[in-house]
This record gives structure tokens, sequence and C-alpha cells, in this order.
């Protein structure tokens, strides 16, 4: 489903199942040698599918690290994105030379629990939202995901946090039926976007979005 939202030139592997012997990669054994079982299967299946996306770009399938706010190092080149939720991981993938950055994030297609709504979306989205008819999609759930695709985009080239507060998204959509759907998104940046890699200050975010299946998928692949 993801290679659907992301350009061709982007690399994409996606889990749903977790096979019983897939194990981690030994140089990251102790990055989750406290965690719970959860926590291990979505760490180990997300960085699985990164190493299937780095082959993918002719990339040695190398040991993936952590580091500030727990951003993924990827090889030295390769910028990225993982992802993961009940019953799905995934990670994406491109060269540095190609795009500066790679957001995606997957949630489950439900509504957000209550209460959260207020606390990541600016009032000009909740006014969307509530203009908005669902005709079964989780719109609120859509916008948290878009929100987490545009940290994920943002971080790598700021080291900055972003909060909720910080983006002002908008939607297009271009399809849906009772349970699926698919369009565009756009982020506005409401802080100065400074980055460290030589090239221009971030403003905006471009990106596309994808329901099915139970899920809902954001991709941003900013060039």
């Amino acid at each position: 489903m993801l290679e659907r939202i992301l350009p061709r030139s982007v690399a994409s592997a996606e889990l749903l199942v977790f096979p019983e012997d897939l194990t981690a990669h030994p140089a990251e054994e102790h990055l989750i040698a406290k965690s719970v079982e959860k926590r291990r299967r979505d760490f180990i299946g997300a960085r699985h599918c990164a190493r299937l996306a780095l082959e993918q770009l002719g990339e040695q399938p190398v040991a993936i690290g952590k580091g500030e706010r727990g951003m993924p190092l990827f090889p030295r080149g390769i910028v990225g994105s993982l992802t993961h939720c009940d019953g799905y991981r995934a990670a994406a993938m491109a060269h540095s030379l190609r795009f500066r950055s790679v957001g995606i994030d997957a949630e489950p297609h439900d509504t957000l629990p209550e209460g959260v709504l207020d606390s990541v979306s600016l009032p000009e989205e909740r006014e969307w939202l509530s203009a908005t008819p669902g005709e079964g999609l989780h719109l609120d759930r859509l916008l948290f995901c878009a929100k987490e695709a545009t940290y994920k985009a943002w971080f790598p080239l700021t080291l900055r946090w972003l909060g909720f507060e910080d983006a002002h998204i908008s939607f297009e959509i271009d399809s849906r039926t009772d349970d699926s759907g698919s369009g565009t998104f756009h982020t506005k940046l409401l802080v100065p976007g400074r980055t460290n890699d030589g090239g221009a200050a971030l403003t905006e975010f471009d990106g596309l979005w994808l329901i099915a299946d139970g899920l809902i998928l954001t991709a941003i692949a900013h060039v």
C-alpha cells in the first residue's frame, strides 16, 4: 500500500504479519534489550523493512542505530522514515541526492481517543473537520497521521522539535468510499525552518495520504 503514495524513486517495504523467526540485528539488540515484546516487535519489524528498502536502493542491509529523540540513523547518503502501528510496520528510503527528507506514518483507521484532537490540532483544522462530511472516514486520525509524517520529514533536517501547533495542514480528497479514500495534503510550517543540510529553509511540505484495509497512511518525499 505504501508504494501507492510514494514516488517511484523512494524504496519502501511493509510487514503486516510478524514472522516468528525474525530477530533483531545483532548490532541493534542493545537498543531494545529491556523493551516489552510489543516494542521489540515494532522495532525489529520496522528496521527489517528498512533493510529491505535499502537493498532495493542497491545499498547494504546494515544495522540502523538510534539518534537524538529516537531518530533512526541511516547510512550516509540515505534519507528515510520508519513507522508502525498494530499489525503494520513499514519503512521508506531514498538517496539524499534525490530527496532531502522522507516522512511516513501509519495509524489505525479509527477515531482519535477522546480529548486528543484539541491537543494536536489548530482551530482552523478543527473548523475544516467540522465542515467536512466524514462519510465513514476518520479524518481526525488522518490529521494526526499527517502531523506525524510532517514531524518525521522535519526533524532530520533541523534537529529541532516541531509541535502539533507549529504546522497547519490542509487536505484535498481525491476519492472516497465508505471505508477508504485518498488524496493530498499540504503542510504550512509556522516556525522558522532553518536546516542543517545547506539547503533552503523549510516553509512547507506536500504529501499524499491513503485510507485502505483498516489503515491510514501518509507520506512526504521532500526535494
